[in-house]
């Protein structure tokens, strides 16, 4: 995920600690929140897919 998109979520929750996010914002908050949430999770598969299991003999 990019680094803009990183800070823009930041950005999003900092402001709703000030006061009541737009409807707008929360869209877009929620948005980039599951588009996080997706690249994580992709990394997470990705990583689990590159584990190889062996029964303990060495070849």
């Amino acid at each position: 995920m990019e680094k803009s998109k990183l800070d823009r979520i930041s950005a999003l929750s900092r402001l709703s600690r000030e006061r009541a996010l737009t409807p707008e914002e929360l869209a877009e908050q929620a948005r980039l929140r599951a588009e996080y949430l997706e690249a994580v999770w992709a990394n997470f598969k990705r990583t689990l897919d590159s584990i190889e299991f062996t029964d303990g003999e060495k070849a």
